[in-house]
C-alpha cells in the first residue's frame, strides 16, 4: 500500500483558526507601526531639507527660503504641499527665473497633516532663522501618540520632537507634549 502526503481537511481548518487568531491580535500592532513609521520618515524628509538649506545658506553666505509651494515659485501657506527650498535674492518669496531651485520634495502624504507656526523659514548667510518656528506633523485621525515635530531656533538649530518622559507622546523642544 502507498502512503498519502498531504493534510486532511480538519487539520487545514485549524491551520487557517489559527492563523486568522494570530492576525486578529497582531494586525492593529502592524498597522500602528506602519503609521509611526510612515510619520517618522516625513519628519526625517523634511529635517533633513531644512538643514540642507541653512547649510547652503551659510555656504552661500545668502538668504536661502524653506516654504511650501503647489507650482514650485510661489510659498504658499499650506505646509501639505511640496516643499521647495530656493536662494532668494530680492527677499520677495518668490522663485524668481533667476534664482535657482535648490531641492524640493513631494507633499505631505494623504494619510498625515503638516502644520507650521510660520509660512516661511528663512536663513541667513550666518545660518540663522528670520524666526522660530515649530512644524508639527500628525496622522489624520488625530491620536498624540503619532504626533511628531521639529522646532527650528532663531539660531538655526533643528530640534525633533522626544519622548522624554516615555509616556507615549512626543514632546516638543520647550517640553510640552504634542497635540493634533
Amino acid at each position: 500500500m502507498k502512503q498519502q502526503k498531504g493534510v486532511t481537511l480538519i487539520e487545514l481548518m485549524i491551520t487557517v483558526s489559527i492563523v486568522a487568531i494570530i492576525l486578529a491580535f497582531v494586525g492593529p500592532s502592524i498597522q500602528s507601526i506602519l503609521i509611526k513609521n510612515r510619520i517618522v520618515a516625513e519628519i526625517n524628509e523634511i529635517s533633513s531639507v531644512i538643514q540642507y538649506a541653512r547649510h547652503h545658506a551659510i555656504d552661500e553666505q545668502a538668504q536661502v527660503v524653506v516654504c511650501p509651494s503647489t507650482d514650485y515659485s510661489v510659498c504658499s501657506e499650506d505646509w501639505n504641499d511640496p516643499k521647495i527650498v530656493f536662494i532668494d535674492d530680492n527677499d520677495d518669496e518668490i522663485r524668481d527665473v533667476g534664482e535657482e531651485l535648490l531641492v524640493s520634495v513631494g507633499a505631505t502624504s494623504k494619510s498625515s497633516l503638516m502644520t507650521n507656526t510660520t509660512d516661511t523659514i528663512k536663513f541667513t548667510g550666518t545660518g540663522e532663522a528670520n524666526q522660530a518656528t515649530e512644524i508639527l506633523l500628525c496622522h489624520k485621525d488625530g491620536e498624540a501618540k503619532y504626533a511628531r515635530s521639529l522646532s527650528v531656533t532663531l539660531q538655526g538649530r533643528v530640534k525633533m520632537s522626544t519622548d522624554s518622559d516615555k509616556n507615549g507622546v512626543n514632546e516638543n523642544a520647550a517640553g510640552n507634549e504634542l497635540s493634533c
